[in-house]
């Protein structure tokens, strides 16, 4: 079964640069087939050669070892993450305005009260975290990292747009 392998915060503000020609070829070397990777954003789409999550965990040691950093990474098959984006509860004004996050679990959403959102909109569907900026997410007034933190999970954002073209790839 082929999934979504997707890293969290690499090639976005000059940190964590991971060439994904070398992310190719690393999944790859750790047994991968079908590998292909969209945008420069962490999108790995593969067939592991066993269990995803185990995969996953590879991943994030081998990209340790080999560029000195290490970034959680968030596995979805193809189901799970159309069904995510089919369960989108917010009107989609813009796709780029609206995110998918991805979690690493399913949190507890009861501690994030005094979590500001300002125009923003979130919602929590089992371990996925919905997102709609108002005015986009380089004018955000959520300040998603401390939701991630209050909420006691790793999640990795992707747009509208880009989960779209992940799910076509997928196909």
């Amino acid at each position: 079964m082929t999934y979504v392998f997707l890293f969290r915060a690499v090639n976005v503000g000059g940190t964590a640069k991971l060439p994904m020609a070398d992310l190719r070829a690393l999944a790859a070397e750790l047994g991968a087939t079908e590998v292909q990777t969209y945008i420069a954003s962490g999108n790995l789409i593969a067939t592991p050669p066993g269990d995803s999550f185990a995969f996953a965990r590879a991943l994030e040691d081998a990209v340790e070892a080999r560029f000195g950093f290490r970034r959680e990474v968030i596995v979805r098959d193809a189901a799970a993450l159309r069904a995510a984006r089919d369960a989108h509860p917010f009107a989609i004004v813009d796709p780029a305005f609206s995110y998918l996050v991805p979690l690493s679990g399913t949190p507890d959403p009861s501690p994030v009260a005094d979590v500001p959102r300002g125009a923003d909109e979130w919602a929590l569907i089992g371990d996925d975290l919905h997102v709609r900026y108002a005015h986009g997410a380089g004018r955000a007034e959520l300040d998603l990292t401390r939701l991630l933190r209050v909420l006691g999970v790793v999640g990795t954002a992707r747009n509208l747009r880009t989960v779209d073209a992940l799910l076509a790839l997928l196909d």
